[in-house]
C-alpha cells in the first residue's frame, strides 16, 4: 500500500491588468485535472494561485481607465475568480500578490536573504521615463527583476500554504 504524500501544487500567475486567456486556460484545466487525479489517489494535494498584481503594465493600465491600481486588481481578479468557476477549476485558495500577508511574507524573506549575504546589492542599470516616472529595467537589471518576481511568486505560494494550515486547525 502506498503512503499518502502531501503535494502543494501551482500555475504561473495570471497578471492583474487583463483577462484569462485560452492560454491561461489550457495551463489550470490540466493542472486542476492532475490535482483532481492526485486527490482520487489519496493524496493530499492543495493546488493555489493569486493574481500577480505588481508592475509597471498594471499602473498604466490603471492610468489609461482612470482608476487607480487597486481598483484595477480587485476588478480583473473579480473577473479571473469568475472565469476559474465557470470552468470548474479548483483552487484550494486563490489571492493576490498585492496583500498585506504577501507584503510581510516578502519582506521577511528578503530581510532574512540579506541577513545571510545572500543578496548582492549593485547600482541599477535602469533608465527613468519622466512622462509616467516609470522606471523601466535594461539589461542585467531585468535579470535582477524576473529573479525578485519569481521570489514574490514563491512568497505568494508559501502565504497560501500557511492560510491553508491556519484554515485547517
Amino acid at each position: 500500500m502506498m503512503t499518502s504524500r502531501k503535494i502543494l501544487v501551482t500555475s504561473a500567475l495570471p497578471y492583474a491588468n487583463g483577462e484569462i486567456h485560452l492560454g491561461h486556460l489550457l495551463e489550470y484545466i490540466q493542472t486542476d485535472i492532475w490535482v483532481r487525479f492526485q486527490k482520487m489517489m489519496g493524496n493530499e494535494c492543495h493546488y493555489v494561485c493569486a493574481d500577480d498584481a505588481h508592475g509597471t503594465p498594471i499602473m498604466l493600465k490603471a492610468n489609461e481607465l482612470g482608476i487607480t491600481p487597486e481598483a484595477l486588481i480587485k476588478g480583473v481578479s473579480e473577473r479571473h475568480q469568475a472565469d476559474f468557476k465557470d470552468f470548474f477549476i479548483g483552487f484550494s485558495q486563490y489571492h493576490s500578490t498585492h496583500s498585506d500577508e504577501n507584503k510581510t511574507l516578502s519582506t521577511d524573506i528578503y530581510n532574512q536573504l540579506n541577513a545571510a549575504g545572500i543578496l548582492k546589492h549593485a547600482p541599477s542599470l535602469r533608465r527613468l521615463t519622466l512622462k509616467n516616472k516609470c522606471s523601466y529595467p535594461t539589461g542585467l537589471s531585468k535579470a535582477i527583476v524576473q529573479n525578485v518576481v519569481q521570489l514574490i511568486n514563491m512568497v505568494t505560494t508559501a502565504r497560501c500554504v500557511v492560510r491553508l494550515i491556519h484554515q485547517q486547525n
